[in-house]
């Protein structure tokens, strides 16, 4: 009988201790335990590197600030003992089957290179936790797959075989602060990677860094910033000839607006 693939969890972390402990004990509950959780210190001034020891995670340091620089950091780390990178936020609560959800998507098709999933988030007003989930997650999945003709990858709840990062981790960009880290990581994958978009895999995440209207604003327009990054390889016209989806990137998003992202 073949091994289950080995899987290490990345997680980027500066200054979030408190959050990065809850995260910790949530993976620690997995009914599929990882086979290592890499905890990436981006310059935290706080309790962040103990917390990570104290739970066992392999600690590596970046000490470029920025998300890109700390993922892609922890998926250099990763590449060496893991079949299967996964990835969410220090202030992600994963569900206790997420594991054991995403290996058996990669047992069960082989063809599947990167799986992504949707949000649930906690701790902000019941508006802003709707608008996150359908209209800033979810509109994210459904316009950046009308753009690349792949789904969006969820930086705080995805995971990818290592061979999809090794293809791609020279192309991504590792040290600009203000960009969204996934969506350049989206930007580099092609269909023939095999991206796959499933609304049953969620996961909960802070509401925090969308709790006013400006916060939200501020993020939805950091994605200029990132195409410009890229271009002209985010050039829709720049992708491959056939931008029909392939059938391994899961159904087709309702064509109605926000009631209907991210369900």
């Amino acid at each position: 009988m073949p091994l289950p693939p080995r899987v290490t969890v990345v997680i980027p972390c500066r200054d979030d201790a408190d959050f990065l402990e809850e995260c910790l004990a949530a993976l620690a509950a997995q009914t599929h335990p990882a086979n290592r959780i890499v905890v990436v210190d981006n310059a935290s001034a706080d309790a962040s590197a103990a917390v990570a020891r104290h739970f066992g995670a392999h600690l590596v340091t970046e000490s470029i600030v920025g998300v890109s620089s700390a993922a892609a950091r922890g998926y250099d780390e990763a590449m060496a003992s893991a079949d299967i990178i996964a990835r969410l936020d220090a202030d992600s609560r994963p569900h206790p089957d997420w594991i054991a959800r995403i290996v058996r998507a990669f047992v069960a098709d082989p063809t599947l290179g990167v799986l992504t999933g949707a949000a649930e988030f906690y701790g902000g007003s019941p508006l802003v936790n709707y608008l996150g989930e359908h209209w800033y997650i979810g509109g994210g999945h459904y316009w950046v797959r009308k753009w690349l003709g792949i789904p969006l990858v969820y930086g705080s709840n995805f995971a990818m075989r290592t061979r999809v990062w090794k293809r791609v981790r020279d192309r991504v960009d590792r040290t600009n602060p203000r960009i969204h880290d996934d969506l350049d990581l989206t930007i580099r994958l092609r269909p023939e990677d095999g991206v796959r978009f499933d609304p049953q895999l969620r996961m909960p995440v802070s509401a925090r860094a969308i709790a006013t209207q400006r916060d939200l604003w501020r993020r939805v327009w950091r994605v200029v910033p990132t195409f410009a990054a890229s271009w002209p390889e985010g050039a829709r016209w720049n992708r491959t000839a056939d931008s029909r989806l392939s059938p391994d990137t899961g159904p087709e998003l309702d064509e109605d607006w926000a009631p209907q992202f991210g369900r």
